[in-house]
């Protein structure tokens, strides 16, 4: 999960989505912490567990995203600074702080909402 510098994209041949394809997308997301936290993301900067980031397959590094968590309704907006997640069914990976606004911690998987904004 995330801080994935050195593992090889999902489907590198894939174009990248425009805002109109993301928008409402949904699927599982989880969150990623501990061990990744200060590593250099794929974008170059040092993760911060305690920022509200995500890593995307494609997005563009920068983009701004809403996510909700569809089994409570709260929501968190999160900026793409990393590529994943690499679990299989998963669509994003968001930070531990991302993760505790959505209320998923504990479980450690959700299903969720994105929104390109």
């Amino acid at each position: 999960m995330g801080c994935a510098t050195t593992r090889p994209l999902a489907d590198p041949g894939a174009a990248a989505p425009d805002a109109t394809t993301i928008r409402g997308q949904t699927g599982m997301a989880s969150f990623y912490a501990g061990e990744h936290d200060g590593r250099r993301t794929a974008s170059g900067e040092r993760f911060d567990m305690r920022a509200l980031t995500a890593a995307h397959r494609t997005l563009p590094f920068g983009t701004r995203v809403r996510v909700v968590n569809l089994a409570n309704g709260r929501e968190v907006t999160v900026r793409i600074n990393d590529r994943g997640p690499f679990a299989r069914g998963r669509i994003l990976d968001v930070s531990y702080a991302a993760a505790r606004r959505l209320g998923f911690v504990g479980a450690g998987v959700a299903r969720v909402k994105i929104e390109v904004l």
